[in-house]
């Protein structure tokens, strides 16, 4: 009996609930704000009419059309702005030509206008991986097409037809996001400064899709090392949210020990920081439960790369970031130093899970790590490399914030050298943390303004995957056709997997400093878990005041911190029912 109602559900397209998924997400439609260009505009009429807000219904009064003339040898095309990065598709309303036949339209969606004009030539760098950006499709009379899933702020649109004439009523931008509150918020006098805080918001936000990925357009993945500045800003932003927990299950369910997550092992101790901070911020007891076994496991899996010296010995998949990967002094010092930020986040992690033996464990390694910092270090000192040179930066900062190098001299010989040249986009989370624990709150400030405040001044309007401020001398901003005699940002550079068009400039990695300014100017740290204790401590530097809300699970907390004339800073904090406030 109970298989022949099995088959009557499959037949009548019944679905239990375990096999149904709610997509979480919203769907929002789009109206260009301009039109950038346009080719054989003759050809072209009624332009005007796609920049006006549509409904998305063909209808039969076929009015409001930009209609164009298909000819041998003209192929009418025009680009569209969208007016801020989105994640998403693109939607074509068509009306009544003469002709019933479909019409082909060649669609290139870009994060920049130049990367919506470019050819796919194997050379430049664009792709369709992981997200069809470059296609041909054919559009209905009197009907709605939708199509292409991927990262974009531009749309070109081209009619491949000599002898068909296309109706076109709209064109829309289709937006997916996680329609959710930014509990979390922060404004001062500096206007740079909000708007940075906000772009990195921003940019994590869109990348909290069915998982939390790295890019919108590329990478598309789950990458555990580089998702955790995205988890300090979904703490600072957003508070608690399915994403990120979800992302780590995946990532632990796909990784059976002794394999390292992604396939490299300083992305399983990744994993361990995360959780540390995933439950420090959320307290979520119940989820860190479920991770225990996994947890332990993984501690004495990575015990084991541990030699009698004190020294790690990872071989897999030995990597900081992208631009310190050829220089091996800094990728050694910079695991050392991930290495004992493991074994400090697997004792407090087994302490609070009742392994006490295996917290122990973690002590002695740790221990173990630290008494050979010299010796870790002297190569890396050694070397002759600049301080501004890849990989410098980054071991230096990784060096601080485990303990193993002077704070103070981190920061005078390597971090603040330069200004934010040799910073980058996912390390540079870790500068400005390292430079914070040097007391040099305002050269951080200076380096956010510069560094991701550059990429702004080129039209971003969220952070990209990497980043070089000698980009930017006589280059042309993203959201305009590269003048004659200038460099173009997005297709003349990049490097490794990122190279040209093929460059993503929408990747959670880089959104750094809205954590950052949460923490460190806004004045919110963590002293026991799940917000339950939080010490407010405001470093203002140049700002005359600040301003800004918190996310816990008791709520919304709410600051404002205001200098005054003698210097001091005079605050006012609101906290929830459940949180207790440590004043500095």
């Amino acid at each position: 009996m109970k298989s022949y109602w099995l088959a009557i559900m499959v037949f009548l397209g019944i679905t239990t609930l375990a096999a149904q998924q709610k997509d979480e997400r919203t769907r929002e439609y789009i109206t260009p704000v301009r039109i950038v260009w346009q080719q054989d505009s003759e050809q072209i009429s009624g332009l005007e009419n796609l920049l006006k807000p549509g409904n998305g219904q063909a209808d039969l009064a076929n009015q409001r059309m930009s209609v164009w003339k298909g000819s041998k040898g003209k192929r009418p095309a025009i680009l569209v702005d969208f007016g801020k990065e989105m994640h998403g598709g693109i939607q074509l309303v068509t009306g009544m030509p003469a002709s019933h036949s479909p019409v082909r339209v060649r669609i290139r969606l870009g994060e920049s206008v130049s990367e919506a004009m470019c050819e796919i030539d194997g050379k430049n760098g664009a792709t369709n991986d992981h997200a069809m950006r470059d296609m041909v499709v054919e559009v209905p009379w009197l009907g709605v097409t939708e199509t292409g899933y991927s990262g974009f702020r531009f749309a070109r649109i081209d009619l491949l037809d000599d002898t068909l004439d296309l109706h076109l009523k709209e064109i829309r931008a289709i937006s997916i996001y996680r329609d959710i509150p930014y509990k979390g918020s922060f404004v001062c006098n500096d206007q740079r400064l909000n708007e940075i805080w906000k772009t990195g918001a921003y940019t994590v936000h869109l990348n909290m899709q069915d998982y939390i990925w790295d890019g919108i357009k590329r990478d598309r993945l789950v990458w555990i090392g580089d998702m955790h500045p995205e988890v300090m800003t979904v703490n600072s932003v957003f508070g608690y949210n399915e994403v990120i927990p979800k992302s780590l299950d995946l990532a632990r369910d796909i990784t059976p020990l002794p394999n390292w997550i992604s396939g490299m092992s300083p992305y399983s101790i990744w994993w361990l920081l995360i959780q540390k901070d995933w439950y420090y911020y959320q307290g979520d007891m119940n989820y860190l439960k479920l991770q225990k076994e996994y947890i332990t496991g993984l501690l004495k899996l990575l015990i084991s790369k541990i030699d009698d010296k004190g020294r790690e010995r990872l071989k897999e998949g030995r990597f900081l970031d992208w631009p310190s990967s050829e220089n091996p002094e800094a990728i050694d010092a910079g695991l050392q130093a991930l290495m004992l930020m493991g074994m400090k986040a697997g004792e407090d992690l087994c302490s609070i899970l009742g392994d006490n033996e295996l917290a122990q464990e973690c002590k002695n390694k740790a221990d173990m790590l630290a008494k050979v910092a010299n010796e870790v270090i002297a190569p890396f000192a050694r070397s002759k490399k600049k301080p501004t040179d890849p990989g410098m930066k980054q071991a230096a900062a990784m060096l601080s914030l485990a303990g193993l190098m002077n704070p103070q001299e981190a920061e005078q010989k390597y971090l603040s050298v330069d200004g934010a040249h040799g910073f980058s986009t996912f390390y540079g989370y870790y500068m400005l943390r390292a430079m914070a624990k040097a007391g040099n709150y305002q050269g951080a400030l200076d380096q956010i303004r510069s560094f991701w405040g550059g990429m702004l001044d080129m039209g971003a309007t969220s952070f990209w995957e990497d980043f070089n401020l000698d980009w930017m001398e006589n280059a042309g901003r993203i959201d305009e056709l590269v003048p004659n005699g200038k460099k173009d940002i997005h297709g003349d550079y990049g490097n490794y997997c990122y190279q040209g068009f093929r460059h993503s400039l929408c990747h959670g990695w880089a959104s750094g400093p809205t954590s950052w300014l949460s923490e460190y100017v806004l004045g919110v740290q963590m002293v026991e878990p799940g917000a339950k204790v939080v010490r407010i401590i405001p470093h203002l530097g140049d700002l005359e005041w600040v301003e800004g809300t918190f996310p816990t699970p008791y709520g919304v907390i709410k600051i404002s911190h205001k200098k005054q004339k003698d210097g001091t800073i005079q605050s006012h904090v609101e906290a929830p029912a459940g949180v207790t406030v440590l004043n500095e």
